[in-house]
């Protein structure tokens, strides 16, 4: 089972890619986040033609996050389900082929002392006292464009980066937490110091520089991890014309 994690950064810039990239591919399960479009704009039609059923929980303009899988998703569920007001379209959840598959497009921040900031702790919080109601002696997966790099080998200049909303204290405390409730961020176990990178501004050059980040995900239960086979980043992805600022990432697992 092949399941892969990406920020498009517009489904209607990067249509094409994605459809590139998942004949060239093939992944079982394909997570998007930032679509910003509504449902109704996603290329359904084409992802279809191409074996895939599409999840979608979209929004005008911002967010919004789909899950693509060969085999049909059950069990689709949009937004934490915690009576929370959210007008934000960045969780979907679905089972397929016996896996819960968990999608979130987590918040940004913009600077340390903004509301943001403020919105994006809440967020987590949430998603942990989802996470707290799941069985992790089942598999999970939990992916994404989580917004946080776990430590400084996942950050290219991680000294000057040191407390900004991606990378300081209290989100990587957040993401060993996560790690402490029974999941393991499969690429960081397979490659314990590699220095790869799944996120690069547009400014500054930074893709050629390769000041990037790790902030694209997945992470995964035990019997999960016992399955794990290989994490792949796809940096050539992000290469060519109109690309996203963000890179696939794919975890394989054995059947």
């Amino acid at each position: 089972m092949k399941v892969a994690t990406w920020n498009i950064n517009s489904v209607r810039a990067r249509e094409e890619r994605v459809l590139a990239w998942l004949e060239n591919y093939q992944p079982d399960v394909l997570c998007l986040q930032e679509l910003k479009g509504t449902d109704d704009v996603f290329p359904a039609e084409a992802t279809n033609a191409l074996g895939y059923h599409c999840a979608v929980f979209g929004q005008p303009t911002y967010n919004g996050v789909a899950i693509l899988s060969k085999t049909p998703p059950e069990d689709v569920t949009r937004t934490f389900g915690d009576g929370v007001e959210d007008s934000h379209a960045r969780f979907i959840a679905a089972t397929i082929n016996g896996v819960h598959i968990l999608n979130g497009y987590f918040p940004n921040g913009g600077d340390i002392d903004s509301d943001k900031y403020v919105y994006k702790l809440a967020w987590l919080e949430r998603l942990h006292a989802y996470l707290d109601a799941l069985d992790v002696n089942e598999p999970v997966l939990l992916c994404g464009d989580f917004n946080i790099a776990p430590s400084k080998l996942d950050t290219a200049n991680a000294d000057k980066r040191e407390g900004n909303v991606l990378f300081n204290p209290t989100v990587r405390g957040w993401f060993e937490k996560t790690l402490e409730r029974g999941f393991t961020d499969t690429f960081r176990h397979l490659y314990p110091e590699e220095e790869q990178y799944s996120w690069w501004d547009y400014r500054n050059l930074s893709f050629p520089k390769n000041t990037g980040m790790r902030i694209d995900h997945i992470l995964v239960t035990e019997p999960l991890k016992e399955r794990l086979q290989d994490v792949w980043i796809d940096r050539d992805e992000r290469k060519g014309k109109k690309p996203s600022d963000h890179v696939p990432v794919m975890a394989t697992f054995a059947d």
